[in-house]
């Protein structure tokens, strides 16, 4: 008899530079929930987030099976703002736990099903799908593809203190874009992901380059954007700001990477925080209790 279920999901970072709402990646920072029996509904958490049925992962879940007698405890290392995906991580951790609940010891539901409901409740089905199958997607179409780090990739995160809201970072975005910012992302873009999936990192520091998002949010962050703009030259391949921002993902070749963290601490003092986070190969985990994990 099934008496809970335990669900891992990573971190995300979406847009990747050129690909704005449908590259991401998935990173190596979980938010973990544990949904078990209980004398009555139950949330558990340190986190920022509320306890009742309000609450994003409980709301995901209870799409596919009551909350009613179950206690849901929820530890996450992903920041709650920023640009890290932790919404989308939460709807994809309830969602997974509802259906392996709702179908006793086979899950219910196909993994697009849950990528489906999953966009449709938090809204970014890029962080959603990097989420749920790890790596580096592309989605679209409501399809995706998937492709894993290539090797001697990895990465840092700058995360600042100040946090800017989502809304206002859409609001910046213009309705119209020239032409030949279009086929400058396309271009960049297409290196990018040709550089990700032949390994060639010379290749994907050259698509590392957005001029349809990143040059119209950087008034929102003029800290974050000229440490992008500066990654190159402290000893990285690129950065790309992450999702809406504020956070910087820094591209980093293996062997660099403390020398260009040192750096990145020196220029972020006082206003972020430097954080190593690999590129996960792996998504979503789901373990019923007393059994191992499964995908």
């Amino acid at each position: 008899m099934v008496s809970g279920v335990t669900v891992r999901v990573p971190a995300s970072s979406a847009n990747l530079g050129p690909g704005f709402d449908c590259f991401a990646a998935a990173l190596g920072l979980f938010l973990e929930l544990d949904v078990a029996p209980a004398a009555g509904f139950e949330v558990v958490t340190a986190l920022d987030v509320p306890r009742d049925r309000g609450n994003l992962a409980v709301r995901a879940f209870e799409r596919l099976h009551p909350a009613d007698g179950l206690r849901f405890t929820m530890r996450s290392e992903i920041p709650m703002s920023g640009g890290l995906g932790s919404s989308a991580a939460a709807v994809v951790a309830g969602l997974l736990a509802g259906a392996r609940l709702a179908g006793a010891d086979t899950p219910t539901g196909t993994p697009a099903d849950v990528l489906a409901l999953a966009a449709a409740i938090e809204g970014h089905p890029d962080n959603v799908a990097a989420a749920l199958n790890g790596g580096i997607v592309i989605y679209a179409d409501g399809a995706v593809v998937r492709l894993d780090p290539p090797d001697g990739l990895e990465a840092l995160l700058v995360i600042p203190s100040e946090a800017v809201a989502t809304p206002l970072a859409r609001a910046a975005l213009p309705a119209l874009v020239p032409l030949a910012d279009a086929v400058a992302n396309t271009a960049h873009g297409s290196l990018l992901v040709l550089g990700l999936a032949s390994g060639d990192l010379e290749l994907v520091a050259r698509g590392l380059h957005d001029r349809l998002h990143e040059p119209y949010r950087a008034h929102l962050y003029p800290r974050s954007a000229e440490l992008a703009a500066a990654a190159p030259s402290l000893g990285a391949l690129g950065a790309t700001i992450s999702g809406a921002g504020p956070t910087v993902l820094v591209w980093v070749e293996t062997g660099a990477n403390a020398a260009v963290s040192a750096a990145l601490s020196e220029r972020a003092a006082g206003w972020a925080q430097v954080r190593p986070a690999a590129f996960a190969a792996g998504g979503a985990e789901v373990a019923l209790s007393g059994s191992p994990a499964a995908g």
